[in-house]
Parts: structure tokens; sequence; C-alpha cells
């Protein structure tokens, strides 16, 4: 058996890290077993969805480094991989289904089953459609047709107990009567998620589908639509939610959760790939890096944990720290670009490439390199108020005789200027820091910044005796 996984998004907006978790999941089980990853967009909903957003899904996906066998412009032998191109394939299976006696159609109103599911939850009954409509003779259906009713289809759930051998969650039963009858197509034609969904597993030969236990309910459902279809259901695997560190679901109130906006943090895509693989699941030992591709080598789904998995940031960014200092210069520089241009500032390659060393070790994400070496780019170093307040405590003259002592210097490397800088404060009684302080806040605009020395370097001779004279009182 060729394992086939699938990741079915409704594009609304930038993946959640919850659902980019079932995705990599699901993904990593495809290349563990030499299988096959489906791509497939859940798009029927236009109220929701937008082009925009679709777009931010291949997106995300591509840059996570997610590929697709088969999906939106890739293509396959069993698309089209957006719903919104299969309407007559689900038109085709509800008249399947109805002819079988599987479904049926409902003429009820949104009143009338109101009415009468809160008296059945006043007799203890399970909450759900009563099937009113299961067995109207011609005569009533043609009456409410007659009254212009525009009927539901509905799936008639079989009356037994039903059991989901869950790879995640383990055995899972719903009681016979439990799982009532529910709505397949919708009166204007379209279709429900829960036939939808059911047709296209079975269509595209899915065997397994990785999927959040929000979705476990759904699992008989789409069995019992496929099995009256003809078809074999895949295996689920119902993977917790993903929660903030009060416990409770990760939301917007736990600030950005998104894909896009962890990449436009200045997060890696592949720190970002590691930390999910390892929410929920462990490779068997207490390592915490692993690399993508010992993630498909050791991924099994039967070791994803049944209990909700804490997100926590300041773990994604320590390990984002760790992948950063393992790039070379050349593309750590070459990952800072887009941040620069971002912030609206142009950068010499070959200076942002010899920044990088000094800067390796004092940054978290890519974002942070641009609030390190802004000054190297723009010549706009207004004082922020630490800075400022360096500034106004440096003793009198200071600035300008640092401003002479380095224009002054023979040579214009590292080690020339850490001696100038030294012999400066010392002749001003006073130590190191306290010495170089005044000098970073002027040329930098901020109390913080690469090592001072290689950061003169960089901006070369002219550029900072020029702020300093400018800085000096």
């Amino acid at each position: 058996m060729t394992v086939r996984c699938r990741f079915a998004p409704a594009p609304s907006g930038s993946l959640h890290v919850g659902n980019v978790r079932s995705a990599l999941f699901s993904w990593l089980w495809a290349r563990r077993n030499g299988g096959i990853f489906i791509l497939r967009v859940e798009d029927t909903d236009a109220s929701r969805v937008t082009e925009e957003a679709f777009r931010g899904v291949l997106d995300d996906l591509r840059w996570l480094g997610i590929d697709w066998d088969e999906g939106p412009e890739v293509g396959g032998d069993l698309g089209p991989y957006r719903q919104s191109e299969r309407l007559e394939v689900y038109r085709d299976m509800v008249a399947r289904l109805l002819a079988g006696g599987d479904a049926y159609r409902c003429y009820c109103t949104e009143d009338e089953r109101k009415i009468r599911e809160e008296a059945a939850r006043a007799r203890g009954e399970p909450p759900g459609y009563d099937g009113h409509c299961r067995d109207l003779g011609d005569a009533e259906r043609a009456g409410y047709e007659a009254e212009g009713r525009l009927p539901v289809v509905r799936f008639r759930m079989p009356d037994r107990e039903w059991v989901v051998e869950d790879l995640v969650k383990g055995e899972v039963r719903w009681p016979a009567g439990d799982l009532r009858d529910f709505v397949l197509e919708r009166s204007d034609g379209s279709p429900v998620f829960l036939l939808a969904v059911a047709v296209d597993d079975m269509l595209m030969e899915v065997t397994h589908v990785v999927r959040g236990d929000d979705l476990l309910a759904s699992a008989p459902r789409n069995i019992a639509v496929i099995e009256a279809l003809g078809g074999t259901p895949p295996a689920y695997a119902h993977v917790p939610q993903v929660v903030g560190p009060d416990r409770k679901p990760l939301s917007k109130r736990h600030g950005s959760t998104s894909v896009e906006a962890f990449r436009e943090q200045g997060f890696l895509a592949e720190a970002l790939v590691n930390y999910l693989a390892l929410l929920g699941w462990s490779p068997g030992d207490d390592r915490e890096i692993v690399p993508r591709e010992e993630l498909i080598e050791l991924f099994d789904l039967t070791r994803v944990s049944s209990n909700p998995a804490g997100f926590d940031v300041e773990k994604l960014t320590w390990m984002n720290t760790h992948y950063l200092q393992q790039l070379d210069d050349d593309e750590f520089a070459a990952r800072s670009v887009h941040f620069f241009t971002q912030a609206g500032l142009g950068v010499e390659p070959a200076v942002l490439r010899k920044a990088m060393p000094p800067v390796r070790e004092r940054v978290h994400t890519l974002r942070d390199v641009v609030e390190l070496l802004r000054f190297l780019f723009s010549d706009d170093v207004t004082p922020n108020e630490q800075a400022a307040k360096l500034i106004a405590k440096a003793p009198e003259g200071y600035l300008k005789e640092a401003a002479d002592t380095l224009d002054a210097l023979p040579g214009w490397d590292d080690d020339a200027i850490a001696a100038a800088l030294d012999r400066l404060a010392e002749g001003a009684g006073l130590n190191r820091t306290r010495g170089w302080q005044p000098i970073r806040a002027a040329v930098t605009g901020s109390n913080v910044s690469p090592p001072l020395p290689e950061s003169l370097q960089l901006l070369g001779r002219g550029r900072t005796v020029e702020r300093i004279r400018a800085a000096a009182p």
C-alpha cells in the first residue's frame, strides 16, 4: 500500500501554527513511508475564502519546506484539488446516496427543528436531528414542495455503535443512537464539509488523515459516507490542540500565532519546523535540535501524545537562536536583506557580510540584525533616550577629543581603534565601559551595538568622525 496523506486548509487567512503542525505531521508521515503528500484546498465557502489567502497558504507551506506531490500548481491524476472546482463531483455523489437510500431530502424549517430539539433535550435524548423527514411519503413531499420549501439532503446515519481506532487517541466509541442524521448538501445545492471531505478522501485514495482533535466527532460520519459509497475509509490520527501558557487553545489573545507573523518577525523556517515537530511528539530521547532529515527518518504517528501541547515562544526563540548561529556568514547576510528592505534601508552586501561575525551571538531573530546594524546603512542616528543620557554624561570636551584622536589614526582596523579608545578613556580617568559608551551612543544612536571597534571599522573613518563631532556639545 502506498501511503497517501493530505492537508486540506480552508484559506481564510495566514496558516495558524496549530494547522501547520497537523500539516507537518501528515507530511512527515508521507515522507517517512515513501508516500504521497496531497494539498487539497477547501474553498467552497466564498464568504470566507480569498484568492490572496489561497496564495498565502501556498507561500507559507513553501517557505516551511512542506512540499506537495499532488495539488494546486502541481497537478495530479486525482484532481482537481480545489473543492470549488469539484462541485459536480459532490452532486453526483449525493445523487448516488439518494438513489441507494443512504440519504434523503429534508424539508424541516429551522424553527421546526429547534422546537423539536428543545423537546428532545427536555426528555434527555441525545442532541441532533430527530429523523422527521426520513420516511416521508410522496404526498408529504409534494405538500412541502407546494409550500415552496427548498430541501437539504441528509445522510441516513446507521443506528449502530461506531468505533474509530485512532492512531493517536486509541479506540474511540460512540453508542448507538448518539450520532444523528446530518446534512450533506444545503438547500442551494452546495456541499457541506462532512460530504466534501469524505468524498475527496475516498476519491483521492487517502490512506491516513492527520488533523486536529476538534474534528474527532466527524470521523465516524466521514467513515459512514465513504462506506455507503463503497469506499475504504482512511486511518485517522487526531492530534490534540496546541495551547497557550494558560492551557487554553492558542488564539490571538496569546499574540501572533500565524506562520506569516513568525516569518516576518525573523524566525527561520527550519527552527519553526523543528519546534512544531516536537510539540506533542518526541524522537524517543531528550534531543531538542532535530534536523529535517532526521525528523523524516524518526517520525511515527503512533508516538504522538494525546495530551494538548503547550506553545512556548521563548523555547521557539531559543531554538531559532541556535539555527541562526549555524548559518555561515553569506547565508546569514542573505537571509537578513529582506528585513532591511522592509525597514526602508538599502544595504551594501559586502559590508553586511562583514558585519555578521560580530552580531551572530547577539541576535535571536533576523529582525534583530536590523536593529543592531541600522547605523551602518542609515545616517539618521538620532540618539534614543538611553543614548542621549550617555552623551550628556560624557566629560567636557571628551567627544571632540575622541573625534580628533580617531581622525588622526594612521590605520583603520579593529586593534588600532580599540587601542585608541582605551588610551582616550584612560586619559579621562574612565574605565573601558564608561569611556566607550558615549562614543557608541554618538555613532549608532543607541546604547546597544555590536562590539564598538568592529562597528567603527565597518562604518568607516569619515562617517565615524563626522557623527562624533556632530554629537559633541
